[in-house]
């Protein structure tokens, strides 16, 4: 048996959690530079707000419902998700949990008995809440396909179910499959679901556990068909996979607060970018060998406008932060066009390989173990341990001179709540 733990609305419980008012009142989170509504609190879908809707077409409608809304809050929800994470961890056997995404994490129940998974599964719920505030849903099932459905009906219907399913024997599978529509199956998306639909008159998970595994390599997508058959039926095909804790890309993107033209601006933000990464490269001992940049520029009817990118291989790799900038300055310096107004830069590392195993050259200490120079390790540790407190709260103390001092290109985050686990000079007041 599967289980999988999913946070409710996790964004905006995450919101919640430091302002106890909120509690059962409206909420939205939204997207980069404020740009549309990304997670909703269950009031707030009752309100008629649509995920994905731009900001300025429903605030009128927020202001009108009374819905609180909030910048995204990414250090924040980050660490909140850890915390989720570690407690089941704790609870279950790091062996047995597998972090899906940000929000959710499969858990192995393969050798317990099915007399005692509702309680299991319960208990999981109550002891995520207790520990860390963020409210979860546990399904569990034969397969982790199952797992996702029995999890979607326990949060469909919260107080019938108590955010708790359990799809164990083949008359609940059969009846939750029954009353699920075939798009809102995991694995299935818009274009599967209008296809099964209007040539095959498959409406529903039941009529679709029910096709040929061979019907389903030739119309659903090959083996990946094949596999979601059989986890329908309670077949595992996709089997607990053990977490990545060292990234194999790492990746700093954003887009600007306004429309940008200088290169000097750019610059200052792939700066910005490129610190960023490298602190993330830093901090699980690695180097990159690869790294590359983009910007896009602004298009007037296109949704996406113009990209441009240059690459480049390191003479060998790095996680020291002047090195990968010197780089990453001559690359967009190539590739910038004066004329058009860019929306949007950032930086990839690639080519990722552990600090300690890359090649030193000749004239390096041979004693070195990784490329974390004593530079990097002041640095890193000050920005951590004394947070700049000023009105840009996102802002590191120390930084390369790079990377600007008015930075008017910054992302929007004009109600972005305080890091409250994270920052020592935003800790939560109880008054």
């Amino acid at each position: 048996m599967k289980a999988i733990v999913d946070c409710n609305n996790f964004y905006c419980s995450c919101e919640r959690l430091f302002v106890p008012t909120l509690d059962q009142k409206p909420v939205v989170v939204l997207s980069n530079n404020d740009g549309c509504v990304i997670s909703r609190s269950d009031e707030a879908k009752k309100s008629g707000v649509q995920m994905g809707v731009p900001f300025f077409e429903v605030r009128s409608l927020l202001q009108q419902e009374g819905v609180a809304w909030f910048s995204s809050n990414y250090e924040l929800y980050g660490d909140l998700s850890w915390r989720v994470m570690e407690t089941l961890r704790l609870m279950m056997g790091e062996a047995r949990v597998e972090v899906y995404s940000v929000d959710e994490a499969f858990i192995d129940l393969d050798d317990l008995g099915t007399e005692a998974l509702a309680a299991l599964a319960l208990s999981i719920r109550e002891r995520v809440e207790q520990w860390t505030g963020i409210r979860v849903s546990v399904g569990v099932g034969p397969t982790k396909t199952l797992a996702k459905l029995a999890n979607r009906l326990a949060k469909k219907d919260k107080l019938h179910t108590h955010c708790v399913m359990v799809l164990s024997d083949p008359v609940t599978i059969e009846t939750a499959l029954r009353k699920t529509a075939v798009g809102d199956l995991w694995g299935i998306g818009r274009r599967y679901a209008r296809k099964l639909q209007e040539e095959w008159s498959i409406y529903d998970g039941w009529q679709l556990a029910s096709v040929s595994e061979t019907f389903a390599h030739v119309h659903l997508g090959g083996v990946v068909g094949k596999r979601l058959i059989r986890e329908l039926r309670g077949i595992p095909s996709k089997e607990m996979e053990e977490e990545r804790t060292q990234k194999k890309m790492i990746a700093t993107t954003r887009m600007f607060g306004r429309k940008v033209y200088s290169l000097q601006e750019i610059k200052e933000a792939i700066a910005t970018y490129v610190a960023r990464a490298a602190e993330k490269l830093r901090r699980q001992y690695s180097a990159a060998s690869e790294l590359s940049v983009f910007i896009i520029a602004h298009e007037e009817g296109s949704r996406y406008g113009s990209s441009f990118s240059n690459y480049a291989v390191m003479d060998k790799p790095s996680s020291d932060t002047a090195v990968l900038l010197h780089k990453a300055l001559e690359l967009v310096t190539a590739i910038y066009q004066q004329g058009p107004a860019y929306k949007k830069a950032g930086v990839l590392l690639g080519g990722i390989v552990p600090a300690a195993a890359r090649q030193a050259s000749l004239f390096e200490n041979s004693g070195a173990t990784d490329d974390r120079s004593p530079l990097m390790l002041a640095i890193d540790n000050i920005n951590f341990s004394l947070p700049l407190q000023s009105a840009a709260r996102h802002d590191s103390i120390l930084r390369f001179a790079a990377s600007g001092t008015n930075r008017a290109w910054k992302m929007k985050q004009a109600r972005r709540s305080a890091r409250y686990t994270t920052r020592w000079r935003e800790l939560p007041e109880a008054h």
